[in-house]
């Protein structure tokens, strides 16, 4: 009998800092061999969940808990945090601060090290663990040397070696380029099927954790589970767009062409979905009906590079030849493979770095002879880790600290601060030390405080990573409110989703190369282009084929028109 190796019986947890529960009357019963998905807005409870489920709760934050949680058939709470680990294994958002080891070899070895097995033993299971994940010609190298997908694969062996029954992974997907992501979705799911292990994926990106299949979702909300249920039932319903989760982009297609999703249609997948063909002529009117947008007017050109080449002091060429312009009140994102040279060339923009070759214009003026704080008073940048931006202790002083450092008067602090404090979904938190929160939150503190200087470029690495759809779309929409006073966003992202449905264009990076310089919906349609950058088709593209329209470049685009100028007007 497969019993439960997870089992919430009416589980509430309360921590000692807080007024109110994180979890409430939880009861979920996960079985091995299992794949389950749980997703959420944020704040409503998933990381809590995790932290119950591989110990961290109650053996490293205090709290107070009630109701019942058995680990393999034992209560946790009976249980210490090592015994725990040998039955949940955890790969953590930030893969980086998982590493122990020098070596890729001595980080997998870490728990075999830890449980005195023997010399011999120790490197046949390190060996057959690397394989199975696939980083076994990488054994030497020092963690810093690999991509963030080596790393997740790293940290998955580093657990794997240890023979868990449960793997538990925390936004697999958060730091990885699409095409990484979709391999990382494949590898979780294959490792699944070879070992028996119960597999729970947190994770905001629902289509892309779908490519693979998911045998339960379950939906939070306030700490309470608001449904348990399979994918396809789970996308025929309401939920998610009730709860800020988006959905495929596939499955609002379908809406704004009038068809009703329906779950024995097998929406959770566009490469088995089920259309009639009153459906696909659906799909086809709607197409015929909503006209191409017009084409917008140029502006002057605000910044300028010519040229560029750009190598660290170990050599590594990050940028070579690369010369692009961003004109101004420009909404642009800049994508690629991990590793291109996205983030160098934001910190070349931004001064933090300084090119070998090549000119950096702003406005026509070059920018060599300006300091980073002279960069400052117009380009503001939001880093993709938040840790390394925050220097207070508390959230209102952090986003304050640009304009206090400014010598701006305190009554006019003061109110920018809590429209930025609003805008981030940040406003409950206004009183609270900056350590209380998680990475996504830590994540909106840093784009407040930035948002709040007012700059004439924003560069954003990242800005809705870890963040679910609704502070997502806040976010989002106060930086489209920003761009309508003539502000330009630049954004490196890994988000197709966001890419298509914010960005004018897209500037695309490959092995320190600008590759492609064009409209999103041409992008994510060019095959060659999203194999050289390691990006992904759009599922749009894939719709408009199964419906048979001829142009997918073409039903892109008006989708993307359609989503800008009706659905959110």
């Amino acid at each position: 009998m497969n019993d439960p190796i997870i089992q919430f019986d009416h589980f509430s947890f309360q921590y000692d800092a807080q007024a109110e529960p994180t979890l409430r009357d939880i009861t979920l019963s996960i079985r091995k061999g299992k794949k389950i998905l749980i997703c959420g807005p944020s704040g409503c409870g998933k990381s809590t969940l995790a932290h119950c489920i591989n110990g961290l709760i109650p053996f490293s934050y205090d709290g107070a808990c009630s109701g019942s949680l058995r680990i393999d058939g034992r209560e946790s709470r009976e249980l210490g945090i090592f015994a725990i680990s040998r039955t949940v294994g955890t790969v953590l958002q930030d893969t980086s601060a998982q590493f122990v080891g020098l070596t890729v070899a001595e980080d997998i070895a870490f728990a075999l090290e830890n449980d005195c097995v023997g010399e011999p033993e120790l490197h046949d299971r390190v060996a057959k663990t690397a394989a199975l994940v696939g980083v076994e010609g990488r054994l030497s190298h020092a963690p810093g040397e690999l991509s963030g997908g080596q790393k997740q694969r790293v940290s998955l062996a580093g657990i794997l070696v240890d023979d868990v029954d449960v793997l538990l992974f925390d936004e697999p997907l958060a730091n990885l380029d699409p095409a990484t992501g979709k391999a990382a979705v494949e590898l979780i799911d294959e490792i699944g099927r070879q070992t028996g292990a119960a597999v729970i994926i947190i994770e905001h990106r629902l289509e892309d954790v779908l490519h693979r299949h998911i045998d339960r979702v379950v939906l939070m909300g306030e700490g309470r589970i608001l449904a348990d249920v399979s994918p396809d039932e789970l996308l025929a319903s309401t939920l998610l767009a009730e709860n800020g989760i988006r959905e495929p982009l596939y499955i609002t297609a379908l809406k704004y062409a009038g068809v009703t999703i329906t779950a024995d249609m097998h929406p959770d997948n566009i490469g088995h979905l089920a259309l009639s063909e009153a459906d696909k002529t659906a799909v086809r009117d709607w197409f015929r009906r909503v006209p191409p947008a017009p084409k917008r007017e140029e502006t002057p050109v605000q910044l300028e590079a010519k040229n560029i080449r750009f190598s660290y002091r170990n050599g590594h060429e990050a940028l070579h030849d690369l010369s692009l312009a961003v004109r101004e009140g420009e909404i642009s994102a800049i994508v690629g493979t991990n590793g291109a040279g996205k983030t160098t060339f934001c910190k070349l923009l931004c001064g933090f770095e300084t090119q070998q070759e090549g000119t950096l214009l702003f406005s026509g003026e070059d920018m060599a002879a300006l300091s980073i704080k002279e960069r400052a008073e117009s380009i503001g940048y939001v880093m993709q880790d938040p840790n390394q931006m925050i220097s207070q202790t508390m959230i209102y002083d952090e986003v304050a600290l640009g304009l206090r450092t400014r010598k701006v008067p305190e009554d006019e602090i003061r109110p920018r601060v809590e429209e930025a404090l609003k805008v981030c979904g940040l406003w409950p938190f206004r009183n609270w030390p900056v350590s209380a929160l998680s990475f996504g939150q830590k994540k909106r503190v840093t784009i407040a405080a930035i948002l709040v200087l007012q700059p004439k470029v924003i560069l954003l690495d990242e800005p809705t990573a870890g963040q679910d759809y609704r502070h997502y779309t806040e976010i989002m929409e106060f930086l489209l409110d920003l761009n309508r006073r003539g502000i330009t966003v630049l954004m490196v992202t890994h988000d197709m989703h966001l890419m298509l449905e914010y960005a004018r264009r897209a500037i695309v990076f490959s092995d320190g190369q600008l590759i492609a310089d064009a409209p999103c919906a041409e992008i994510l349609t060019d095959g060659e282009i999203i194999r050289r950058a390691s990006l992904k088709e759009t599922s749009l593209y894939a719709l408009a084929q199964r419906c048979g329209i001829e142009d997918g470049r073409a039903f892109v685009s008006r989708f993307i028109d359609y989503e800008r100028e009706v659905a959110r007007a």
